[in-house]
């Protein structure tokens, strides 16, 4: 049985959490039962931690089928606050300890910085493409389902004790092992089918991770875990192996050198070191060591010399979703609901579709491939943004 912790969690605290937890969430099922009554649900989950006997409810498993087929696990949504009052407490200190270049889950950060760092990478080890560079890009195969869990709260609380500093070290600690070490598969409610998990690999299940491995997909607190698992080997890679260009997101790294035997040889190195530090094993299918100049595929992007274009898999997924867009307007006159979703999907996509060289693959998806939405809406002259139209009175 986990102690109860000695500081006491305050309402504010919570509070805080929620608010956090809620944004971009507040329409969501789970979210709407909890706002009923947030204010009883909180001091009830207060009261909980405080007494040391407060335990994860029954997650909710189901799969999705894009961009990739997936395991997800959604934490009940007071679950979801305590991963967010844990992480508010440790990402100050995490970020103190993490290197500039993990991109995932980090303010300021993700999938577009990392592009922008890999760019720079290229340029600078290149000189501005006026000499070779290579680029060496990893992958970790089923990295989130074999995160060994009490090797991970081991290196937290380790953590803890040498770089924490708030008086609430021990609730800290207390909410850290109760959610690396509950298991969500054990007790979850499926959504779906069981066939539904057909075609889904073993090493991608927590169902079928070994024992006391997997963190679940689908929580804000497994993606800042998996950073911190991952911290030492960032560490190991920048100042033991001295590669000056290398960046992480999430279980994707590159590193960029000027010397591809250099790169080469240091394959078996990393391979060595996951396996005997922390129990996981290299994609052996996605080992990609090329010339720079051949374009490589980094984050939805495919970065060459002096340009970056998008990557097949976001393409892909902007051409269902006007096909999906397409079936309801050929339906009959859209909701002005229908149309706000309309308008945010699309507008996502060129968002990020106009950060990268892509001006003409913009106009030939929106202009030609979207059919009937042109009475409700418009685009502006570059194609970054659809405007609606005003309602007709």
């Amino acid at each position: 049985m986990t102690e109860r912790p000695t500081h006491r969690v305050a309402l504010a605290e919570l509070l805080e959490a929620y608010y956090s937890c809620r944004r971009n969430k507040r329409r969501t099922m789970n979210a709407l039962a909890f706002e009923v009554d947030y204010e009883s649900a909180l001091l009830a989950l207060r009261d909980e931690i405080n007494a040391g006997i407060y335990q994860p409810r029954r997650s909710i498993a189901f799969i999705v089928d894009q961009p990739v087929k997936r395991e997800i696990f959604a934490a009940d949504f007071r679950d979801r606050v305590v991963h967010h009052l844990l992480i508010n407490k440790l990402n100050p200190a995490f970020e103190r300890a993490f290197i500039y270049d993990s991109y995932a889950c980090r303010v300021g950060k993700g999938t577009l910085f990392g592009v922008r760092r890999l760019e720079r990478f290229i340029r600078q080890c290149s000189h501005n493409d006026t000499r070779d560079c290579y680029v060496l890009k990893l992958d970790i195969k089923g990295f989130f389902m074999h995160i060994n869990a009490r090797l991970l709260l081991q290196r937290l609380e380790s953590f803890l004790d040498a770089r924490y500093d708030g008086p609430d070290v021990e609730l800290v600690r207390y909410l850290g092992r109760v959610v690396l070490l509950s298991r969500p598969s054990d007790h979850c409610i499926i959504r779906g089918r069981s066939s539904d998990w057909d075609g889904l690999p073993a090493d991608k299940s927590l169902f079928h991770s070994p024992p006391e491995c997997g963190l679940p997909i689908g929580n804000y607190s497994s993606q800042v875990f998996a950073n911190f698992y991952l911290n030492g080997f960032d560490h190991f890679v920048k100042h033991d192996l001295g590669i000056r260009f290398y960046g992480r997101y999430v279980d994707d790294f590159v590193l960029v050198h000027e010397s591809r035997e250099h790169l080469a040889s240091l394959v078996p190195v990393i391979r060595r070191y996951l396996a005997d530090e922390l129990g996981l094993q290299l994609h052996p299918r996605k080992v990609y060591l090329q010339h720079h100049g051949h374009g490589v595929p980094f984050l939805g992007a495919v970065v060459k010399p002096n340009r970056t274009y998008a990557g097949r898999r976001i393409k892909g997924s902007f051409a269902r979703a006007i096909t999906r867009h397409n079936a309801v307007v050929a339906r009959g006159e859209p909701t002005r609901c229908e149309q706000e979703a309309f308008r945010a999907s699309v507008n996502s996509y060129l968002g990020w579709l106009g950060q990268f060289d892509t001006r003409r693959l913009r106009r030939a998806m929106v202009r030609r491939g979207v059919c009937g939405w042109w009475r409700y809406a418009h685009t502006n002259g570059d194609v970054t943004k659809v405007v609606l139209r005003p309602p007709a009175r």
